[in-house]
């Protein structure tokens, strides 16, 4: 007799068991406001502590990223949220002025950030896609991607996929997690 043939199938522990994933992942696409900032912020902590693709090294307070927000939508920049039919926010994409100086003022900066449950389904092509659409309406000519030359080859595809060329690369200009890191500068011409 076969030792499967007397012996009851065993299962994991519960800890071990393959989590289930939902056939389908559906989200919608809106504009952040003020009370979407507690969620955004506590996303944006997670890549602080644990990532690169941020240079920064201590999360913002919520009351400087509020004043962030608040100057963004003075200016009419688009700050975008996609959020889980049952509310979760899923991930988030904005711009920002690429430099201060008045000049540049149809420049900007793109940013986008995923939860850990949204990478690698396809909101990342979905938020660009509409961060590139939110900036064409509010008429600004040039965006200008920085992402930092290691960990984030998933952000360097993306922006490739939508057209972003590379127009520069800097090393060794920033020092976070005992180690140096640089930056590929990608650029995409607005109509």
């Amino acid at each position: 007799m076969l030792t499967e043939e007397y012996e009851k199938p065993r299962r994991p522990p519960r800890s071990l068991a393959k989590a289930t994933t939902p056939t389908t992942f559906t989200w919608s696409v809106v504009d952040a406001t003020e009370t979407d900032l507690p969620d955004v912020l506590s996303l944006y902590r997670h890549y602080v502590r644990n990532s690169v693709v941020t240079f920064d090294e201590k999360p913002p307070t919520l009351a400087a990223f509020r004043s962030k927000f608040r100057h963004l939508q003075k200016l009419g920049y688009p700050f975008r949220i996609a959020r889980s039919p049952q509310g979760t926010l899923l991930g988030y994409a904005y711009v920002f002025p690429f430099r201060e100086k008045s000049a540049f003022r149809k420049t900007v900066e793109s940013s986008i950030y995923l939860g850990p449950a949204a990478t690698g389904r396809g909101l990342g092509t979905v938020l660009l896609a509409d961060l590139i659409e939110h900036c064409t309406d509010a008429g600004l000519k040039e965006i200008i991607a920085v992402i930092a030359d290691h960990g984030a080859e998933a952000s360097l595809a993306l922006h490739q996929k939508f057209g972003f060329v590379k127009t520069g690369r800097m090393g060794k200009v920033g020092f976070k997690f005992e180690r140096w890191i640089g930056i590929i500068l990608m650029q995409r011409s607005l109509p």
